[in-house]
């Protein structure tokens, strides 16, 4: 199993504190924390695609490339590249272009987004917020797989053959598809044979078996092999040296972060009841201290009937900087070591 971080490049003040960091400062504390990650030895870590105030990462390309002049060996991806509202030819430029630069630790996790600012942002529809996807998918894997790509669609003009350069160093550039909870958008992923990226941000994580399910069997069923069909898990997570001192370093910036979510997506507001019941041993919640946060890890992984890969939000506000650094240190250090001795992964990265 994989184990990573991701982050949307949050400038969220922190509500204990009031701390407010500026743009730049927050960009280069995120550099660090890709570095760190690297340094201890997580495989992977994703920046996310928005257009709002309150994140940086409206150009996770530009972010993942600084991040990859200065690491040796974390795979770099989207999390999640919001392909409805993106041109797959560009997409795929600039990961490729990602790819050389970082010797082919590049991927693409491509999605539809949870937010919606990008359709009016680029001029799109948000009633071609499914087609406006599938399409671009579909170019976006022709494009991947073939130099010169004849294509036609609804919502873009026709490729005749032009030939798509730079070609990346990895040959497939890796596609994953990223979801939520709607069955369709699993069993599209396992029609097409790509690894499936779950969000699991609320609830218990068991629910979402029965469409893993439907996604490996529709997989099946198109004759891909098991080995293709990899899932892997997107959580909010954070990790401190007492499970009691994690979960209320974290709390105050998850409250604040997704009661103003819901005051949008007329979610009630977050509770500490609700919080405490999502971090117990079977919610949706990574927190806690190392072997707690482990011992849950391994628990998903058994009620979802194995995963590939499980990525940490950890920024859902600002954080101060240390405590940030630390817990990605515990991830690397003690907890993915542990994951990997349960699961009988090797340790040491070829």
């Amino acid at each position: 199993m994989e184990i990573g971080i991701d982050s949307f490049a949050a400038v969220i003040s922190d509500p204990t504190s009031g701390l407010t960091l500026s743009p730049a400062e927050r960009m280069h504390h995120l550099l660090q924390e890709i570095e760190l990650a690297d340094r201890v030895g997580l495989d992977v870590f994703g920046v996310g695609e928005h257009h709002r105030a309150e994140f940086l990462d409206s150009a996770p390309v530009v972010i993942l490339s600084a991040a990859a002049a200065r690491t040796e060996n974390i795979r770099l991806t989207s999390a999640v590249t919001v392909l409805s509202a993106s041109d797959p030819v560009r997409v795929f430029q600039e990961f490729a272009t990602l790819d050389l630069i970082s010797r082919g630790r590049a991927e693409i996790v491509a999605g539809r987004g949870s937010f919606i600012e990008s359709y009016p942002l680029f001029g799109l529809r948000l009633e071609d917020y499914d087609s406006l996807f599938a399409e671009k998918l579909d170019l976006l894997l022709k494009i991947r797989a073939s130099t010169k790509v004849h294509w036609s669609g609804k919502h873009r003009a026709a490729l005749t053959g032009q030939a798509i350069y730079p070609r990346p160093l990895q040959d497939p550039l890796p596609v994953w598809v990223g979801v939520g909870g709607t069955p369709e958008s699993f069993v599209r992923a396992g029609l097409l044979g790509l690894p499936l990226m779950v969000a699991i941000i609320g609830g218990e994580p068991k629910r979402f078996r029965p469409l893993i399910d439907l996604y490996r069997e529709a997989g099946r069923r198109a004759g891909h092999s098991p080995e293709r069909l990899a899932v892997g898990l997107h959580s909010v997570g954070f990790l401190a040296d007492t499970t009691d001192e994690a979960a209320e370093i974290f709390y105050p910036g998850y409250a604040h972060t997704f009661t103003e979510i819901g005051k949008e997506r007329g979610w009630p507001a977050a509770t500490r009841a609700q919080y405490d019941a999502l971090r117990g041993p079977t919610g949706a919640l990574l927190i806690g201290d190392a072997k707690t946060v482990a011992k849950k890890i391994l628990y998903v992984n058994e009620v979802l009937g194995g995963l590939s890969r499980v990525t940490f939000q950890m920024g859902v506000s600002t954080l101060p900087h240390q405590e940030m650094l630390h817990a990605i240190e515990i991830l690397g250090t003690v907890v993915a070591p542990i994951v990997r001795h349960d699961l009988g992964v090797a340790t040491v990265r070829a």
